[in-house]
């Protein structure tokens, strides 16, 4: 690249129809594609019938999923069985997510648009667009409510947010159902920022300093992209733990 690249907005690589495709949303293809390939992989590896015998990525995985099973079952007690299939999908989409827009190419791989003579890189983290984000705050924050309504029943959990015993309930209930929306804008932000900021200071450090100078900041932006999948994961355990408990 002759210039340097900054896009808040994920750029239109395509249309497919009148629906157009965006390049954060072809990388989320490419994740859900890496998805199934490790679980194509891992399920190919089970243990045999015969000897009992285990392929190293069905070990590999057998040993994350377990220590991921024990760290929610501290917070989820006995409810882990239920949330975990939902809780660690969530946390292996966002970190390949996340980690899938640090790979070389990412970003500096693409085309000029043709009228306007701008750079549209094929390929941005899937998180560092904020319609992803704001889509996974939404499921996380629906199935919270779906599950309080399933465990407290749909009076209880109206109750909740409407309740005219008192001015004190009523007022408190505006206050949680305002809460309930206030997490789709954190969790979507929250998610956003921190890795649109990371790629963004990625991008500008290897377009200053091309060589080793960008290495350890390339080390920190695999933390935090691990810390954010963990840190979105935990809230949205603790969030259903908080909405299915009866509260007297």
């Amino acid at each position: 690249m002759s210039a340097l690249h900054i896009s808040v907005s994920p750029e239109v690589i395509g249309h497919l129809g009148a629906i157009p495709i965006t390049n954060s949303l072809f990388t989320s293809v490419l994740t859900v594609l890496v998805l199934l390939f490790i679980s194509y992989k891992v399920n190919q590896q089970k243990p045999d019938k015969k000897d009992g015998k285990r392929g190293n990525w069905f070990l590999i995985f057998e040993m994350i999923i377990e220590g991921f099973y024990n760290f929610f079952q501290r917070i989820a007690g006995n409810r882990t069985d239920r949330l975990f299939p939902l809780l660690f999908t969530f946390f292996l989409f966002i970190i390949i997510s996340n980690w899938i827009g640090l790979l070389p190419g990412v970003g500096s791989i693409g085309f000029y648009e043709q009228s306007h003579g701008s750079f549209i890189p094929l390929l941005r983290g899937p998180n560092a667009d904020l319609n992803t984000t704001l889509a996974l705050a939404l499921i996380s924050v629906g199935m919270t409510q779906y599950l309080s309504i399933q465990s407290l029943g749909l009076k209880i959990y109206v109750n909740k947010f409407v309740n005219f015993k008192n001015p004190i309930t009523f007022f408190v209930g505006i206050l949680e159902l305002i809460s309930e929306f206030a997490k789709i804008l954190s969790f979507s932000f929250r998610l956003f920022g921190n890795i649109f900021a990371g790629e963004v200071l990625l991008v500008v450090m290897f377009f200053l300093i091309p060589l080793l100078v960008p290495i350890p900041f390339l080390v920190l932006e695999i933390f935090v992209g691990f810390i954010q999948a963990l840190v979105f994961t935990m809230l949205t355990t603790i969030f259903i733990v908080v909405a299915t408990e009866k509260h007297h």
